[in-house]
């Protein structure tokens, strides 16, 4: 890894003159925080590390303690965040996940820095493609993790995601700096540490890293167009626009593409009730109806996500739904 590649790929933090590094003590993380110790822009920067224990495995208190120590040794300030409360009995990698990037938005607020920044890397880019190629996701999904994103609204960027792992272990070896191995990445409980034991199989049949890679590439292109796509449209049949309601012309609806039609849907429902949590499936099923009764010139009326969406021929309307009637 060449001093040049790893600037290259840290100008992505350039804008944000506060950053939060999120460093668990795994080699991808560790090589992150000597990256960013020496990047030439640095001292233009305020960076600081957090460390997350989740409170799962005896070792981990001691282990972000230990980051703790190593951040500063690298003149990082170190926030040591903890995931409180009982913990849940199913889906728990991906709670906890959840739980992590709550609490590492609530620290980049409090110390006022503006991205929080993680090691995701090429690897782990090729993993969640094949998690969700497995999963059945559209070409949203299929495009994998962006290197700019959002969470609990701070900014989220990946810089190494063209970097692979073994680059990034080689990079705390040479600067011969210690890191830790989380055991639960090997632990068969997990669904991805079940897929990961599948990668040398696929490998075998040409369905390696570069190809996933290759999928998530050309998925971010489609994703792209279709998004701009969906934009034009979506600015071309909207009629109305308020806080609790958002009214189409129909007629011009019809003559969408049922993706691109479920895309505008999507994005109307997120605005009007952004903490629903909306499958995929469901979405696809709603805007199959609503397409379906447009081309019959059919009237509609059914709920989504605590909506209601209305169709008379006419127009298409979204808007909170009335409370159910007690019985």
């Amino acid at each position: 890894m060449t001093l040049d590649r790893a600037s290259g790929a840290l100008a992505l933090l350039a804008p944000h003159e506060k950053l939060l590094l999120a460093v668990s003590g795994g080699p991808d993380s560790v090589a992150l925080m000597l990256l960013c110790a020496h990047w030439p822009e640095r001292a233009s920067h305020e960076i600081a590390v957090a460390t997350v224990d989740h409170g799962l495995r005896a070792d981990a208190r001691a282990e972000a303690e230990q980051v703790g120590e190593w951040a500063r040794s690298l003149s990082f300030q170190h926030h040591l965040l903890s995931w409180e409360g009982e913990k849940p009995q199913t889906r728990i990698q991906e709670r906890a996940r959840t739980a992590r990037y709550a609490l590492l938005a609530d620290c980049a607020k409090s110390i006022g820095a503006g991205a929080i920044v993680t090691a995701h890397h090429a690897d782990d880019q090729a993993e969640t493609i094949l998690f969700r190629l497995t999963r059945g996701s559209g070409v949203s999904g299929l495009a994998g993790m962006a290197p700019r994103a959002s969470t609990h609204d701070v900014a989220l960027l990946r810089p190494l995601l063209g970097f692979s792992k073994s680059e990034l272990v080689e990079a705390c070896e040479i600067a011969g700096h210690r890191f830790f191995c989380d055991p639960s990445n090997a632990n068969d409980a997990y669904a991805r540490a079940r897929l990961r034991k599948l990668v040398p199989l696929l490998a075998e049949q040409g369905f390696d890293r570069e190809a996933l890679l290759r999928l998530g590439e050309r998925a971010a292109r489609a994703e792209a167009a279709l998004a701009s796509c969906a934009a034009a449209a979506y600015e071309r049949t909207l009629a109305e626009s308020a806080p609790a309601l958002a009214r189409f012309d129909a007629g011009a609806l019809t003559e969408l593409p049922l993706d691109i039609l479920q895309r505008i849907l999507g994005r109307e429902i997120a605005r009007l009730a952004p903490q629903a949590q909306l499958r995929l499936d469901r979405l696809e099923r709603v805007a199959d109806r609503l397409s379906r009764a447009l081309g019959e010139k059919a009237p509609l009326r059914l709920t989504i996500a605590d909506l209601l969406i209305e169709s008379d021929g006419n127009n298409v309307i979204l808007r909170p739904a009335p409370p159910r009637r007690s019985t």
